[in-house]
């Protein structure tokens, strides 16, 4: 089982425009074009029913004291927590490819519909859901795809790990607006196989590249 994408290479820095956030001037940072990449998958093993996707990042602070404070960097030895950036269940195993933009083309505050989504698959929350629970502008639930937008002070690029699973079931037991968290304790049992895409991004200056990624 394979899965490959056409918007980076594989482990490398995720051009700008499939990130959520982007740097500015003045070492401030805003919203970016937020596409969904173009993925593509073979070799799914006999048996499968559905597809489910899940983009996550292993990498978030366990803590936000320091997240986002321009005097001062996360420490690359706090502890790390998975974020969920993308939930997709029920995609049928005669899809070979999602294309670029497909899922998402822009932010959108108090997030994207869901959890009905193309191609009769579904959508879960991704975990901007939380992240913008206070926040009276953009608080909703965030169904879907939204990319990167680590803190521009964190002092490791993070690491986006897409992972594509074959199931057993047409349809998985997941109800409502459900979470990357219930995905993968719902799958258990029902894994015929999986492959894993990533790329890297950072918002921090002192480790970026001049194509947007991590150095």
């Amino acid at each position: 089982m394979k899965l490959t994408s056409a918007s980076w290479a594989d482990g490398g820095p995720i051009p700008e425009k499939f990130a959520a956030g982007r740097p500015e001037a003045a070492s401030t940072v805003a919203f970016s074009d937020n596409v969904s990449p173009q993925l593509g998958w073979s070799d799914l093993p006999a048996g499968t029913r559905s597809l489910a996707l899940i983009c996550h990042d292993p990498d978030v602070p366990s803590r936000g004291d320091d997240v986002n404070q321009p005097d001062r960097e996360v420490p690359a030895s706090l502890p790390r927590i998975d974020f969920f950036h993308w939930v997709l269940v029920d995609l049928p195993p005669t899809f070979t490819q999602l294309a670029e933009g497909e899922f998402s083309h822009g932010f959108t505050p108090r997030g994207k519909p869901g959890p009905a989504s193309l191609h009769g698959a579904r959508q879960g929350l991704n975990d901007y859901t939380g992240w913008f629970a206070g926040d009276a502008e953009r608080a909703g639930d965030y169904h879907g795809y939204d990319g990167p937008f680590p803190p521009f002070n964190d002092a490791i690029p993070h690491r986006y790990v897409f992972t594509l699973y074959a199931l057993d079931v047409a349809r998985l037991r997941v109800e409502g607006s459900f979470t990357g968290a219930q995905v993968r304790s719902t799958i258990e049992g029902h894994v015929l196989g999986e492959a894993r895409f990533s790329g890297t991004y950072t918002l921090n200056p002192r480790l970026r590249n001049p194509d947007g990624g991590a150095a």
